[in-house]
């Protein structure tokens, strides 16, 4: 008796060893002709998995692709989320990235000056966030205090522009959070010491450093940009600038105006500083280091005003009479230009 249950053990172990040589030996030389990224959502069955990776082109042999599946204990183990499969991955390969959970990883590129509202829109065309999420998170005033460690009116600011190179299937919830994260890593100690000698506070310093994001056009003259916001401050004079009614009228429309007219500048908003003295309650973008840096150490200047020329470049007035010839003179240059 014994012997008899001995050979069909032995036989059946052959027959297993066999299948499995025979089956990674076809799937060694089975493999995609071209890239695809494929889609498992959880709780799906191993079948329904195989289903999805022949219609992708991934698997050839699906019979024998569930039959090394089950000999590797893979089917009982597939990860759910986005995969990415280069051409030529092997069916032998997809199994070992399907049993380890090796997700599809994306780049996704922020740059610097943008709004919550335009990184939503980012995040939809190169992640596939829904846009609203994104938003929805991005705003949540509780959520970013919390994990700022301050009083914020929302994300806006503490969103670093950088490259990420995040899972394929990051929701708004965690891109914000790495997105924050990656603002509070980037702190630098000495600038809470430069905070203190300025009397400023770090939402105010980011807010100030995005006003001066969004009028520079040249590097070199951000610190004169903030040296001549600093000095309207501590002379209790308006900042009237741009960006902030820019911010106060995407906040309502949900898209940033390029060109201001006249009645834009009494849109009414705590945002627009034509109206409201001193800043704004907090950043109209996401700064860049460099214009953070610029507002830490400003430019010592005596400059209260300054016009952009048609090249970017910015021309700086000490008093108002000299920047209405400056302005005066600029409009002469582009109406030059246009004609």
């Amino acid at each position: 008796m014994m012997s008899l249950v001995s050979r069909r053990s032995r036989t059946r172990l052959l027959n297993v060893l066999s299948a499995l040589s025979a089956a990674s030996a076809l799937s060694a030389c089975s493999s995609s002709a071209q890239s695809a990224r494929v889609i498992l959502p959880p709780g799906a069955s191993f079948s329904a998995v195989t289903d999805s990776l022949a219609a992708h082109g991934v698997v050839t042999h699906r019979r024998w692709f569930k039959l090394m599946a089950r000999l590797r204990g893979v089917d009982r183990s597939v990860h759910a989320g986005v995969y990415e499969f280069p051409a030529g991955t092997s069916e032998w390969t997809v199994l070992g990235m399907l049993a380890h959970g090796k997700k599809a990883a994306l780049r996704f590129t922020v740059p610097e000056g943008l709004t919550i509202q335009e990184v939503a829109a980012l995040a939809a065309e190169r992640l596939g966030v829904p846009e609203n999420s994104f938003v929805a998170a991005a705003r949540d005033s509780s959520a970013a205090s919390a994990l700022l460690g301050m009083r914020v009116p929302s994300f806006e600011g503490f969103l670093r522009p950088e490259t990420y190179v995040l899972p394929a299937d990051v929701d708004a919830k965690d891109l914000v959070r790495i997105m924050a994260q990656g603002f509070l890593a980037s702190w630098q100690p000495a600038w809470d010491r430069r905070l203190d000698t300025l009397k400023m506070s770090r939402l105010e310093l980011v807010t100030l450093a995005s006003i001066v994001e969004g009028e520079a056009r040249v590097d070199q003259e951000r610190e004169s940009i903030a040296g001549v916001y600093r000095n309207r401050l501590r002379m209790c004079m308006g900042l009237r600038a741009d960006p902030t009614v820019q911010y106060a009228i995407s906040l309502k429309r949900g898209r940033r105006k390029t060109r201001l007219f006249e009645k834009d500048y009494q849109f009414n908003s705590p945002y627009n500083t034509y109206l409201n003295p001193g800043l704004p309650p907090g950043p109209v973008n996401s700064p860049s280091r460099r214009s953070i840096e610029a507002s830490l150490y400003p430019a010592n200047v005596r400059y209260l005003y300054f016009v952009a020329s048609p090249d970017g470049h910015h021309v700086f007035s000490r008093t108002y009479r000299e920047h209405l010839q400056a302005v005066r003179r600029i409009r002469r240059l582009q109406q030059g230009s246009t004609q």
